[in-house]
């Protein structure tokens, strides 16, 4: 029922301005028409039947008179129709007939009862005599001697326009002519107003639906632009704006309009040429800075290692300096280089298109965790077919590397992570999944972005704080991909996944997976971390 209500309002109130334009056009000429239709037929009506009035007071009453002197022909004293004779005109037997217009009645009523009545032959009433009902007795009866018009419905005769004048011997004489021509030239008015007022509408609404649908070009114009505005990847970087709509009427409403969305769309190309600009200022800053920093970083390093490696004696507090110098130089030259990877990525250098075996990564990427984090219990759940990708083996091994790393980092030691693979005909999907505390909620809108991290006093095992960097690569290297990567994350279950195009020869299926258990001896030893992502 909600369906059929639906489609039917649908249907009555149409969707777009032009046919609502074009309906309410032709709803308001044909309120128009029916009202001009209506004063016609009702002023007609009404002339005619004061015209008929007026006949009835030129014939008076002289043919109802003639029938009390010929009571025994027309109508008997019970009101039932009495045998008739073809009239001879003389007044002698149906009343004087001469002067008097075809089927006009003529009636005498006695203390409210009808003695007496006839009507004038015509073609098509031959006699002189009606049967009268009792529904026309009481009718006649009712009449008001005020010799004014009354319309009354005889049930043999039809419409009849009665007038009644009080008699000289206490009695009422009605005298009446039929309504037939009046309700006929009506009846036709209404035929030939119905006609040229639907042909009226019909013309009106083609030429309406035209004309609206001339004069609201230039909003299709701006809707067209706009469409093509929103399809546009605004936040891909320097976009081309289609062209304006070039609308020329600025005092029309739609000229108004035309033009607000043309200032809008200036406003727009500027604000996203002045942001194309500021980020290739900043990512080639990016990517100068961090090509600059390598040589420095790289020699800070070296230098701190050299004099760990003096044969002589170094103070304690000297040596401590020189192990902190060289871990935070590692980490800076590691993070330098993140930055300059993301810094390509941002300018869209094209990455490698080989052929990749995902699952060789994926067994890789697990033995290289399980040697660096023996405290975690790691697992797979791979096909039993090879999965192969086209892309950059080497960005795709780091998006691993990142991953597993971030769930050693950031979970307690005893936590199972799972590594999965699978693939269908269109799409491989790498997940990794962790049973810890699981990302904080207010941290998961932002987690791929850089320098995000849930928890900045955190550190990991070695001292160094994490940069933030590392999912955010992440996405970067699935997006250069074609792929995405998600996160959905609960206490108990933490979940990233990265979706890439399948491709390459040997793809294999979603098939049943199998469990590779990882975990290593002395997997229950070690002291708990409050978990973080980052």
């Amino acid at each position: 029922m909600r369906v059929r209500a639906g489609w039917i309002r649908r249907l009555l109130w149409p969707r777009t301005l032009r046919a609502r334009l074009t309906a309410g056009l032709v709803v308001l000429l044909a309120v128009s028409c029916a009202a001009v239709g209506v004063a016609a037929v009702v002023e007609l009506n009404g002339f005619l039947t004061g015209r008929l009035d007026q006949q009835l007071q030129q014939t008076g009453t002289g043919f109802a008179q003639s029938l009390e002197h010929g009571a025994a022909g027309a109508t008997t004293a019970d009101g039932s129709a009495g045998a008739v004779k073809p009239s001879d005109h003389d007044g002698d037997e149906h009343g004087d007939t001469r002067r008097q217009a075809a089927e006009t009645l003529g009636a005498r009523l006695v203390d409210g009862r009808v003695t007496n009545l006839a009507v004038v032959p015509s073609r098509s009433h031959p006699d002189f005599g009606v049967a009268l009902t009792a529904g026309d007795r009481t009718a006649l009866a009712a009449l008001p001697a005020d010799r004014a018009g009354h319309t009354v419905r005889l049930s043999q005769l039809g419409d009849y326009r009665l007038a009644a004048w009080p008699g000289r011997d206490g009695d009422v004489l009605v005298t009446g002519l039929p309504m037939e021509q009046v309700r006929a030239t009506v009846h036709r008015l209404e035929l030939v107003a119905g006609c040229v007022f639907g042909l009226a509408l019909a013309v009106a609404g083609v030429a309406g639906a035209v004309w609206v649908r001339w004069s609201l070009r230039p909003l299709s114009r701006v809707a067209a632009t706009a469409t093509r505005v929103s399809e546009l990847p605004l936040a891909s970087g320097e976009v081309a704006l289609p062209p304006r709509t070039s609308e020329t009427d600025p005092g029309s409403e739609v000229g108004r309009v035309a033009a607000a969305f043309d200032r809008m769309l200036h406003h727009v190309e500027d604000a996203l040429t002045k942001r194309h600009a500021s980020e290739e200022r900043l990512r080639s800053f990016a990517a100068d800075a961090s090509h600059e920093l390598r040589t420095p970083v790289a020699s800070v390093r070296g230098h701190a290692e050299l004099a760990l490696l003096h044969p002589g004696p170094v103070p304690p507090e000297i040596s401590r300096a020189l192990e902190r110098i060289a871990a935070e130089s590692a980490r800076m030259g590691e993070m330098v280089d993140e930055m300059l990877l993301l810094a390509r990525l941002d300018a869209g250098r094209p990455l490698e298109r080989r052929p990749v075996d995902l699952t060789r990564l994926v067994l890789d990427a697990v033995t290289d965790a399980r040697a660096v984090g023996p405290g975690h219990r790691w697992t797979m759940e791979l096909p039993e077919e090879p999965v192969t990708v086209t892309g950059d083996a080497h960005r795709l091994q780091q998006v691993l590397a990142n991953l597993m790393a971030n769930a050693r980092l950031h979970t307690p030691v005893g936590t199972k992570v799972t590594v999965a693979l699978e693939a269908d005909d269109s799409t491989v999907a790498l997940s990794v999944h962790d049973d810890g505390p699981g990302v904080p909620e207010e941290v998961q809108p932002g987690v791929f972005e850089r320098f995000t991290r849930a928890d900045r006093r955190r550190t990991d095992p070695s001292g160094g704080a994490g940069t933030g960097l590392g999912l955010s690569i992440v996405a970067a290297v699935a997006e250069a991909h074609g792929g995405s990567v998600d996160l959905e994350s609960r206490t108990g279950s933490t979940t990233f996944t990265v979706r890439l195009p399948a491709g390459g020869a040997g793809t294999g299926g979603s098939g049943s997976g199998t469990a590779v258990s990882a975990r290593p001896a002395g997997a229950e030893r070690g002291g708990h971390r409050q978990a973080g992502r980052g």
